[in-house]
């Protein structure tokens, strides 16, 4: 499964009047909803299924996060070999209708992400397949640092900070790596979840890793109960800055993104969205935590497929009763 081309695209780094206004200092977007599979998690796996052989007859298999799922998917339709997603209960049949037609097989397996992984981790070890994990693997962190460096080469200056949503903690690594990488090492990363999968925000309370009970949020791809040592580890280096937000409040903001950038994103990219649209970065501000003046912003719009009009008005519909 080797080879030289890239799956990604390096994606815009747009600046935004709007929200630049709303925080007082430039903000940049950086578009990862423009990648070919809809998310970030392109860059990750796409760099994993390039270094690690997969045999064209076995193929691969994935637990579904969501877009790891449509990215592996992607990668496999690529590369003509065969992939099976494991999905649990919970995910929308949008996904699951996207991932079948890229020509993936699709089995459901329990309720929440943990399960369908000890699903996809059999599958892999009795049928023989690659495993491709969705967060929590050192090829993943790399891919996915490629970001930070397609930021240096377009913004004009160091950033104040950086802006992610943490699921799993497999983009979080990921930019962490590329800021140390660049240079940029110092750089503040606000580290957003949403409340019911917050798992790293429960890590750094506990000051170790903690297994949350269930998944509550409706951000069903930041759904993993237990984030990554790896993120974990990095979360004491003093630079991240964890944050949580309601799902109303990423709900609002994936509204208000639409409105004004005129794009839809998943309920997890309103999480780190919601950093400028509920007043996170001006709080953190006001307790000293950030500096006033702040450099430049990035905010990294990890995208997302699991939404469409029929999605966001059942998600209004069902965070505002």
């Amino acid at each position: 499964m080797s080879g030289s081309a890239a799956f990604h695209i390096d994606t815009p780094l747009l600046e935004s009047a709007r929200l630049s206004r709303s925080v007082g200092t430039p903000v940049f977007l950086k578009m990862d909803n423009s990648q070919p599979s809809g998310s970030f998690k392109i860059r990750g796996v796409g760099h994993l299924c390039r270094k690690v052989p997969v045999s064209p007859n076995s193929g691969t298999v994935t637990p579904l996060r969501g877009n790891a799922g449509m990215a592996t998917a992607y990668v496999a339709k690529k590369l003509n070999i065969p992939a099976t997603i494991i999905v649990p209960s919970s995910t929308p049949d949008l996904v699951i209708q996207k991932l079948m037609g890229l020509g993936a097989t699709v089995q459901v397996v329990g309720k929440v992400w943990d399960e369908a992984n000890e699903e996809a981790l059999r599958l892999a070890k009795t049928e023989g397949l690659t495993f491709v994990p969705p967060f929590d693997h050192p090829l993943l962190w790399q891919g996915h640092a490629s970001i930070v460096r397609e930021i240096k080469a377009c913004l004009p200056c160091k950033p104040g900070a950086v802006v992610v949503a943490v699921g799993g903690g497999g983009l979080l690594c990921g930019v962490v790596e590329g800021l140390k990488e660049v240079g940029w090492g110092e750089v503040p990363i606000i580290a957003m979840e949403t409340q019911g999968a917050n798992s790293l925000n429960a890590a750094i309370n506990a000051g170790k890793l903690v297994t949350l009970p269930d998944i509550t949020s409706e951000a069903k791809t930041l759904g993993a109960k237990t984030v990554c040592m790896q993120a974990f580890e990095y979360s004491k280096e003093g630079n991240i800055i964890s944050e949580v937000v309601t799902d109303l409040e990423a709900l609002q903001a994936v509204e208000l993104f639409l409105d004004d950038e005129r794009v839809l994103v998943e309920m997890a990219c309103g999480a780190a969205l919601a950093a400028v649209y509920s007043g996170v970065i001006q709080r953190l501000q006001g307790q000293g935590r950030l500096p006033r003046p702040l450099g430049p912003l990035v905010v990294v719009v990890c995208g997302g497929s699991g939404i469409n009009l029929s999605q966001l008005q059942h998600l209004q519909n069902k965070l505002r009763v």
